[in-house]
């Protein structure tokens, strides 16, 4: 009896010790799937996008010590051109790969849909007007009329600060707000740099303009217009009573490196999820329209 005692408490100590170890192993297969990771990251496209990335980015590297991340803008064709022929890893983008990539180059990339933007018509704070028609935004973007006075302003020449053919904002703002006309260059006022565009706007008496809503958060050097009376916030977005937005896209390669990998898990998770609408972009979960963008 005493033997057998014996016997079972050894069994037993065995016992312990074996799931201990296995506990053991766990916690370091854990602890692997949340290892820093190092290398570089190049990103360029989308201005509209940037400053969402540029803010996920100093945070990823704040635990990523290891990690360089250089990102550009450009316009959402020059990205997606750059991350096709590989010469950046992340394409960032307001329109779908396929409207500014041949059909072949497109099904190459892995989209990855991170928000929602809004864009928001901008004027000079010396026109006065607050609220613009659809068809009022038209002709005046497409050069029909070129006086404030005719749609309510005061008699002051209309100066449009246009953005470059490859914006996917251009690309947006003439779809949903412009009904697809093409709208007029104005190339001594062009750029796709969404901070020197309302510098533009707020600096040209009589200027027109549109950005992306995260650039007006903490900007009031120019006024914001309603188009047939709707704001654009991000509320009348999700709700869709406002319908100039589309979703911000982030393209890679098939098979991206183990830092983009970890960087795109990091600005698509729950974790960085909160910061989204803080910067003024929008949640695609909240979307309640179904119209496709």
């Amino acid at each position: 009896m005493k033997l057998r005692k014996l016997v079972l408490a050894a069994l037993a100590a065995m016992m312990v010790v074996s799931a201990a170890g296995c506990g053991g192993e766990q916690k370091s297969e854990s602890s692997s799937n949340t290892a820093a990771v190092s290398g570089s990251i190049t990103g360029s496209g989308s201005s509209a996008l940037l400053p969402l990335v540029k803010d996920a980015a100093e945070k990823f590297k704040a635990n990523n010590k290891d990690v360089t991340i250089t990102l550009n803008a450009g316009g959402s064709g020059t990205g997606l051109k750059q991350v096709s022929d590989g010469s950046v890893d992340m394409g960032n983008s307001d329109v779908p790969a396929e409207t500014k990539l041949d059909k072949a180059k497109a099904e190459k990339l892995v989209d990855h849909k991170v928000c929602v933007m809004t864009v928001a018509t901008i004027v000079n704070k010396d026109v006065g007007v607050k609220n613009l028609t659809r068809q009022q935004l038209q002709d005046i973007f497409t050069a029909k009329v070129t006086n404030w006075k005719d749609v309510g302003g005061p008699d002051k020449p209309i100066v449009l600060v246009t953005r470059p053919k490859t914006s996917g904002t251009r690309a947006l703002f003439k779809q949903y707000a412009i009904n697809g006309a093409e709208e007029a260059d104005n190339k001594s006022l062009e750029t796709d740099n969404s901070g020197i565009l309302i510098q533009s706007v707020a600096q040209n008496p009589g200027a027109i303009g549109y950005v992306a809503l995260p650039y007006l958060i903490n900007d009031k050097s120019v006024d914001v217009l309603s188009i047939d009376g709707v704001e654009p916030t991000l509320e009348n977005t999700y709700s869709g009573k406002y319908a100039v937005w589309g979703y911000e896209h982030i393209y890679t390669s098939k098979e991206p490196k183990a830092a983009v990998k970890a960087f795109l898990e990091y600005i698509m998770g729950d974790e960085y999820g909160k910061r989204i609408e803080e910067l003024g972009y929008g949640v695609s979960s909240k979307m309640q329209t179904k119209e496709v963008h």
